[in-house]
């Protein structure tokens, strides 16, 4: 079976199947070395000279964390696109490319913090007819002994003292305002008269900010909060880091797109998967296309792409029809990442197409092509957007799991309370576990004890609150 052939084949593995190796992931290692491929530190040129026969496969793998540096530097050397101004509505999840300014003071003039009266001196006051709603004419003056009754948000009249709140106060006879709560007065005043604090439940202009002062710095992730307070200061736009423009290429002659699998063609799993996780990881993607296996349709499909990162599904190892690499070589790519020491997932890739242009290459098997998107796709992504890299964290496991001789494992878990719960259906050809998961758990060579603390990496859907997340 060819390495574009294992998109969804049966697996074998689950939580205790940690040494068993997919088709995938046989053939890339023991892929003859290419003298143009990256060394075992990820950068282009040629690997030390071994005697024939004496090469170990995991010379050539990257290490699981240096894979994702470097996935995340190469992003930081590209070519940038230029910011954009886009519509607050456009903007969410997003990062300023700009410092978020007070256009005017805020609030812009004096307003009434609660519904009430607005008095002017001291009471008991006479109440005027009407009253003072918020976005209306401007109110008329009050003089001393007055009072009108007031809306939150409302602009103060001039001549007012303070706000009383409603439940603070009682109209009497002859439509006298008499203050009923003395917590609320200031006794202090000559004669002994209780009278309001002046300014009490006034926002005055200028309270939260002042025209010209910065509001938000470059940097700031768009969230709900962020575009309310951008839209209170007066703007329509906001200038923004563009999001990562994404492509997806699917290889494989076996693959349909509906229907029950039959005569040795199964369902595409990854083309349904990818472009809806590509944009929880914050990416605009721009086409989905099936190539199935043809080295010219690959080429074209690449050297014409306008895409930021162009991702491929299967075709990294060597079969006979598996053209990824060849194809990286014909075009002139540089190959930043060949092999990554992680299970599942060990063949994913990472070149350099253009300066403005990255491809990750993902193992055809759907768990491997997870790992991939997590390892590889999601910092370059994050760095491209400008995202600030999160915290890591740990959390203890429920039960030991078995690791990889030398490679790091990345391991579906539920949270249980305080405890991560390995799950089972963790093969690399399958997605029963990944699909009932809350994260993945970053187990290291050789296993994890029970109630060891293991770096855990948040699926996007599960933690965000604004539809994405960079792990």
């Amino acid at each position: 079976m060819t390495a574009s052939g294992t998109h969804a084949h049966a697996g074998r593995g689950d939580v205790s199947d940690a040494d068993d190796l997919d088709v995938e992931e046989a053939l890339a290692l023991v892929r003859a070395p290419r003298s143009d491929r990256a060394d075992q530190t990820g950068r282009t040129g040629h690997a030390p000279a071994r005697p024939a026969g004496h090469e170990h496969p995991h010379d050539r793998a990257t290490p699981w964390p240096e894979a994702r540096e470097i996935a995340a530097r190469a992003a930081r050397q590209a070519t940038r696109r230029p910011a954009v101004s886009v519509a607050l509505g456009n903007a969410l999840g997003l990062v300023l490319a700009a410092p978020l300014d007070a256009l005017s003071d805020l609030p812009s003039f004096d307003t009434s913090a609660m519904d009430g009266w607005a008095v002017a001196g001291p009471g008991p006051w006479q109440i005027r007819d009407g009253g003072v709603l918020a976005g209306h004419a401007p109110p008329e003056p009050l003089t001393d002994g007055e009072a009108v009754r007031i809306a939150t948000g409302a602009r103060i009249p001039t001549g007012v003292t303070a706000v009383l709140r409603s439940e603070h106060g009682r109209t009497g006879p002859q439509d006298r305002l008499h203050a009923t709560v003395p917590q609320a007065l200031d006794s202090a005043r000559a004669g002994g008269t209780p009278m309001l604090s002046h300014g009490q439940d006034i926002r005055p202009r200028g309270q939260e900010c002042r025209r010209g002062d910065q509001l938000l710095p470059t940097g700031t992730l768009v969230t709900p909060a962020v575009l309310g307070l951008a839209a209170a200061a007066g703007y329509d736009t906001l200038t923004v880091v563009p999001r990562p423009r994404a492509e997806v290429l699917v290889l494989g002659d076996e693959l349909l797109t509906e229907g029950l699998p039959h005569d040795g063609l199964i369902r595409d799993a990854l083309g349904p998967m990818l472009a809806p996780w590509l944009r929880a990881l914050g990416a605009e993607v721009i086409d989905v296309r099936r190539l199935g296996d043809d080295a010219k349709a690959l080429r074209k499909a690449i050297t014409a792409s306008r895409a930021d990162l162009i991702v491929t599904t299967g075709g990294t190892a060597a079969g006979p029809v598996d053209h990824v690499h060849p194809t990286l070589d014909r075009i002139g790519a540089e190959l930043l990442v060949d092999g990554v020491a992680v299970r599942p997932g060990h063949p994913m890739l990472l070149a350099r197409t253009k300066a403005d242009q990255h491809l990750v290459g993902l193992p055809g098997n759907p768990l491997a092509a997870v790992s991939g998107l997590l390892t590889l796709a999601e910092p370059l992504l994050r760095a491209l957007a400008a995202h600030p890299a999160p915290e890591p964290y740990r959390t203890p496991l429920r039960e030991a799991v078995r690791g990889h001789a030398h490679d790091t494992r990345l391991v579906p878990v539920v949270l249980r309370g305080e405890r991560a719960v390995p799950l089972h259906y963790s093969g690399p050809a399958m997605l029963r576990g990944i699909a009932t998961a809350d994260a993945l758990a970053v187990v290291p060579p050789g296993g994890a004890a029970q109630g060891a603390g293991m770096e855990l990496l948040d699926l996007p859907w599960d933690t965000a609150g604004i539809g994405v997340c960079f792990t």
